[in-house]
């Protein structure tokens, strides 16, 4: 999955479409999927999914370079597989001096202090490739254990196509092609742009969401 993900611009770019849709196909908060927050700490933008049901991925852009992880509670890799719960051999083992603060990051912990992650991969600003820990799964483990390929597949996809189909699964909605494909590029929301996507929410109404996402005005 690792070799599959962007330039980190790209996957901020992405992440910020994400949540911008997301935000105009939820007004509620609670129930999106994709979010994005460009103040969540000094020097700090991140970039969140949770699905409700115990996944979720966390995508942190700073000063050293990009920090991402991931929880597919399904994953024969949990570090609930073992009691007391603890991370799978290796997953944080190699992780840089710079990244090691979101190991320990009580908003990546379970409420008994636990890393509940099962993917941890990262890329320091002079890297040319983003990497990872040297963590064996055993052959006998389904494809995709770490759950890493699933959870991150439309950040992967990175398409207008893409978020189409996950919208009309998820929120039960079809926005329109071209207003999603106005998003992904990044441009500046309109009145009809926002229409397009939910006609039941207007422009106004999404200025606090255009401010946390930082999305271009």
């Amino acid at each position: 999955m690792i070799a599959q993900l962007p330039e980190p611009e790209a996957v901020r770019a992405r992440s910020k479409a994400m949540a911008m849709l997301d935000a105009v196909l939820s007004p509620e908060w609670e129930l999106r999927y994709y979010s994005y927050d460009a103040t969540w700490g000094p020097s700090e933008q991140l970039a969140s999914m949770r699905d409700g049901c115990g996944d979720d991925y966390a995508v942190v852009f700073c000063e050293a370079g990009v920090y991402a992880q991931a929880t597919y509670h399904e994953s024969p890799i949990t570090a609930y597989r073992v009691s007391p719960p603890a991370p799978w051999p290796g997953l944080f083992d190699s992780l840089p001096d710079v990244f090691r603060k979101f190991e320990g990051e009580p908003a990546f912990l379970d409420d008994c202090g636990v890393q509940r992650a099962t993917a941890c991969l990262w890329r320091e600003r002079a890297d040319s490739a983003w990497r990872c820990g040297d963590v064996q799964i055993p052959d006998q483990f389904e494809d995709d254990a770490d759950g890493a390929e699933g959870l991150f597949g439309l950040l992967l996809a990175g398409s207008a196509e893409a978020y189409v189909q996950f919208a009309e699964e998820y929120y039960e909605l079809l926005p329109a092609l071209g207003a999603v494909r106005h998003v992904y590029d990044l441009q500046p929301l309109t009145p009809e742009v926002v229409s397009a996507l939910n006609p039941m929410v207007r422009l106004e109404d999404l200025a606090e969401d255009i401010a946390q996402i930082d999305y271009p005005v």
